[in-house]
This record gives C-alpha cells, sequence and structure tokens, in this order.
C-alpha cells in the first residue's frame, strides 16, 4: 500500500504553498510513509478534534473498507468512544449488496449507533426521456417496489423520518441534512460524517480535492457542511489496488459481488455499486440480468426505459461513441427534431441548459489551451479572445465564438471542450437530462424548484 502520496503532495501545495525546501521535506515524508499510516495519523486527527464521528456506508468497496479500518483504530485507540452508522438506502441495488449491509450492521449494530434510512427521495435517472428522477421507497409505489422494506427497529421510514427531512428531496440533500440531525441527537457537537470517496475515481473527485475552498484547518479532506458539521474523506489518496490489498492482508468481509463483477470481466474501475439508472451504472444495467434475475424483473417495471437502457446503453442508440447523423440533417436540425419529439417539460429542461451554453461561450467564453485556439483559427472558425480564465490550471484563454455556434467540431483533434450541436445532440440522445457531456452540473436550487412542480399534485408531508 505505498505510494498515492503524490495526489497528496499536490494537493497541500495548492492550498498552503509551501517553499521549495518546505515541498522536498514533504516529498521525503511521504516516500517514508505508506497510506495506511497516513489513515492511522487522520483518524487520530478526528478523534482528538470531533466529538460525533458516524461513517456514511453505502455497501460498495472504498465506505466498508473505511468502516472495517476505523472500527480496528476505534476498538484500540478510543474504545469508549461512540461512533455512527450511517446507510441512504437506494431501494433499488443487487441483493448481495443488501445482503453485505444485513450483515455488517447485524455485526455492528450493538457496537455502533446505527442508522438505516429508507425515506423517498429524489435520484436521477439517465435511462428515460420521461423521467428525470425517479424516487426510492415511493410511499405512493409501495406495489412495485424493488425489495421489501427492512425491518429493524433502527430503520428510519414514513411516516417517522428524520428532523430536517423533506418530502421527496434531492438525495445529496438527505445525506447533508441527517448530518445536521446526528449532531443535534448528540448533543449538538462538532460531527463530522466519514465518507469513502478517493481522488483517483475520476479527474472530478481530484479537482475535487485539489480546489477545495472550504477545508478544516487546511486539511483539504474535510469539507464544511453546516455550522459544526463538516464531512471528511480519509482514504482520500487511496487506489483501487490499496483497497483490495487491504481487505486482503486484514481479511476483511466485503460485498461478494464485486467477486462477480470480476468473473464478469469487468476492470476495477467499472466496477460501481450504485444506482442502475444513474449515469455512471447505465451501461454496466444489462449485468441485473444476468446476475440478479430475481432483482432485474423488478427493475423493469420500476422506471420507465429500464429495459430500453439494459439493451441498447452500449449502442448507438443512447449516444455511445459514434453516432450516424440521418440523411438531410445538420447537427443542429437533428437536436431540434429530437426535442420537439420530448414531453415539455423535459424538452424545456434542455433548451434552458443549450441557451445558458450558447450565451455562455457567445459572451464570457470558455478556457482553452493555445494548441486549440490555434487549430480552430486555422480552420476558420469565428472566434476571438476575451481575457483569462480562472478556472483552468494554466490560466488559459477564453475564447468567444462570433456568429453561430458550430454544428459540429469533428475536424478538431481536441474537441471535447468545444460547443456544438452535435454535443447537445448527444445529451438528448443519452438521456443526459443535466448535460454533464456539455459540461453542466445541476444546481441545488434547480433541485429544489424541479422537485416543487413534481410534488404540486402528488402532495407535501410536512415534518
Amino acid at each position: 500500500m505505498m505510494g498515492c502520496s503524490i495526489c497528496r503532495i499536490g494537493m497541500h501545495w495548492q492550498l498552503t504553498k509551501e517553499t521549495k525546501k518546505e515541498r522536498q521535506n514533504m516529498i521525503r515524508q511521504y516516500q517514508e510513509e505508506n497510506v495506511y499510516e497516513a489513515l492511522q495519523k487522520r483518524f487520530h486527527y478526528l478523534f482528538q478534534e470531533f466529538e460525533n464521528i458516524y461513517v456514511s456506508f453505502s455497501g460498495g468497496k472504498d465506505s466498508g473498507l473505511l468502516l472495517n479500518l476505523l472500527m480496528d483504530f476505534k476498538r484500540e485507540h478510543y474504545p469508549k468512544r461512540l461512533i455512527g452508522l450511517f446507510h441512504q438506502d437506494f431501494e433499488a441495488q443487487y441483493s448481495m449488496t443488501t445482503e453485505y449491509v444485513e450483515r455488517t450492521f447485524q455485526r455492528l449494530e450493538k457496537e455502533m449507533d446505527p442508522y438505516w434510512v429508507c425515506l423517498p427521495m429524489a435520484t436521477r435517472t439517465a435511462v428515460s426521456n420521461y423521467e428525470m428522477y425517479w424516487y426510492p421507497w415511493d410511499d405512493m409505489k409501495r406495489d412495485i417496489w424493488v425489495r421489501p422494506m427492512p425491518e429493524h427497529p433502527y430503520v428510519i421510514k414514513l411516516p417517522e423520518p428524520f428532523h430536517h427531512y423533506r418530502y421527496r428531496m434531492p438525495q445529496e440533500d438527505l445525506a447533508k441534512q441527517f448530518g445536521r440531525y446526528y449532531k443535534e441527537q448528540h448533543g449538538k457537537k462538532k460531527t463530522v460524517c466519514l465518507l469513502g470517496i478517493r481522488a483517483d475515481e475520476s479527474l472530478q473527485r481530484y479537482s475535487g480535492f485539489l480546489n477545495r475552498k472550504y477545508g478544516y484547518e487546511g486539511q483539504c479532506w474535510i469539507t464544511k457542511q453546516f455550522k459544526d458539521v463538516w464531512s471528511a474523506s480519509p482514504l482520500y489518496d487511496w487506489t483501487n489496488s490499496d483497497v483490495w490489498v487491504a481487505n486482503y492482508k486484514f481479511g476483511y468481509d466485503y460485498n461478494e459481488l464485486y467477486d462477480l463483477y470480476y468473473k464478469a470481466g469487468l476492470k476495477p474501475s467499472q466496477m460501481r455499486v450504485a444506482s442502475p439508472f444513474n449515469d455512471y451504472a447505465k451501461d454496466s444495467l444489462n449485468l441485473y440480468r444476468v446476475i440478479d434475475p430475481q432483482i432485474w424483473t423488478k427493475l423493469v417495471g420500476r422506471v420507465q426505459g429500464a429495459n430500453f437502457g439494459s439493451v441498447y446503453a452500449r449502442t448507438k442508440a443512447m449516444g455511445y461513441r459514434n453516432i450516424s447523423l440521418p440523411e438531410g440533417h445538420t447537427w443542429e436540425s437533428y437536436t431540434k427534431f429530437l426535442l420537439d419529439t420530448l414531453p415539455v417539460r423535459i424538452r424545456n429542461n434542455y433548451v434552458k441548459k443549450f441557451q445558458t451554453s450558447i450565451k455562455f461561450w457567445h459572451e464570457t467564453g470558455g478556457g482553452l489551451p493555445e494548441e486549440t485556439i490555434q487549430e480552430l483559427l486555422d480552420r476558420g472558425y469565428h472566434i476571438r479572445r476575451n481575457g483569462v480564465s480562472n478556472y483552468t490550471v494554466n490560466k488559459n484563454s477564453r475564447v468567444i465564438f462570433v456568429g453561430k455556434i458550430p454544428d459540429h467540431t469533428d475536424d478538431i483533434k481536441s474537441s471535447k471542450d468545444i460547443p456544438s450541436w452535435k454535443r447537445m445532440c448527444f445529451c438528448i440522445l443519452k438521456n443526459d437530462h443535466i448535460c454533464r457531456f456539455m459540461g453542466f452540473g445541476i444546481s441545488r436550487k434547480e433541485q429544489e424548484q424541479i422537485d416543487i412542480i413534481r410534488r404540486k399534485y402528488e402532495g407535501f408531508i410536512n415534518e
């Protein structure tokens, strides 16, 4: 479990700006320290700084390992401290994941403070053009739940949700608001939620640690949520290999679904324990049909488009790899044709984001590397510079497109960040309601507004 120190060093430099000599000393320190030893120091730090500690346990490999390592540490160094165990249940999951969560709670329920949350929450779906969200444990659809409600005294469900819960609130907000609830339940003292998030999972996560604005005492792996409520990712510099080496070395129990993933030929980076309907899991949706056929039959009826997504997720039908433009269409005309086929609410969501993107590239501009700018100029694209972008590492020039947005940029080598109607079209074909493919992320305000509209005629349950 050596290595992984480069990302720690890089993040720390960005935050503290040590002198050259101090950086060299830091490199020597990390070269002598493996990620396990660094984790033990972080555990000590957390126990000294926070009165309340609880672990967010999803049933995946990272949160499972974090939980096991933390409890070993707690038993040895802080045996009298009470640690919380929080599980946010998304209803639709593999049977093996449910079994692993059940085993873990049964093993630790007398040693920890357990909370198993099964409440309706807005969860994004990328398998349907007719639903932007689906709602695990929807009280209006009990007859088509994927599995029965868990029966334990520590399960939190309707009609008695925890304080700060709002009916059908976004899943991200539910997790954060639980932190406020946990703090109030334990004397309103400084509280931290431990997450099994690692920087090497994606560039987005790496960037999140690197550019963290609200760290705790200069620690980039601790983030403020509310007053006296924080989240921490002590495994942030671990790799996939580190995780599995630790599980083997210490003989920890883990979700055996990963064994089936391995036998199915998936790479470690493809093995995810997540909602089967979200942006990241839909490519492996068809695995449910093979691995867990009983759950699969219920998934098909739970969310519109699940069966279509499993069959066509890796085909042109859902925007996978190259898509052929229909004869007689430009990418702009094809995009507008697809928009006309969508329900009004879904169409308006796309139109709003497309208009925002077009306005951005006409008035503000995005930061592009010099090679890309020169390539655009050489091929006759109508662009001009508009200052410097503070959102790029190398302070790239911002570029504005003069006139129409390009239909496509297939003739540009590095076209990933360049706007085009083809990219807009891909978002529709991929059921990418958030338009991640264009660099968008949905704001919490947008989530709440959409949720309010959906609740208008469905009723609202007050606290």
